[in-house]
């Protein structure tokens, strides 16, 4: 069942406008509309999938995972932060400011990163 509030869920399908970045058959990728490094993109499944903490045994939550993480690679290529690294990020539940019930990652580089964040 796809929320019919949830935000990302509108952005895959066009309702809500977005800057694309990638686009593959499970997954759609956009940039940050409040980025926090040069090179801030959001990785999310086409598929509704609240957050990491709901995903289960169901090699389909597998395959989406690693669709997720190769695109994540293929990005951080296509926007020259494969060779300096970058960072990826999947926040869970409000404790960590997630913001949107929908699983996404975070591709996070284009400058030295702190540690630890937060």
């Amino acid at each position: 069942m796809v929320p019919s509030d949830c935000l990302f869920c509108k952005v895959v399908v066009g309702e809500v406008p977005s800057d694309e970045v990638w686009s593959t058959g499970g997954t759609y990728a956009f940039r940050d509309i409040e980025p926090v490094a040069p090179v801030h993109v959001l990785i999310v499944p086409r598929r509704h999938i609240d957050h990491a903490g709901t995903l289960g045994d169901d090699p389909a939550d597998a395959a989406v995972l690693a669709e997720m993480f190769a695109a994540a690679r293929d990005i951080a290529r296509q926007e020259g932060v494969d060779g300096t690294g970058y960072r990826l990020v999947c926040n869970v539940g409000e404790d960590a400011a997630n913001s949107v019930g929908h699983l996404h990652l975070h591709l996070l580089g284009g400058r030295r990163l702190g540690w630890p964040p937060g």
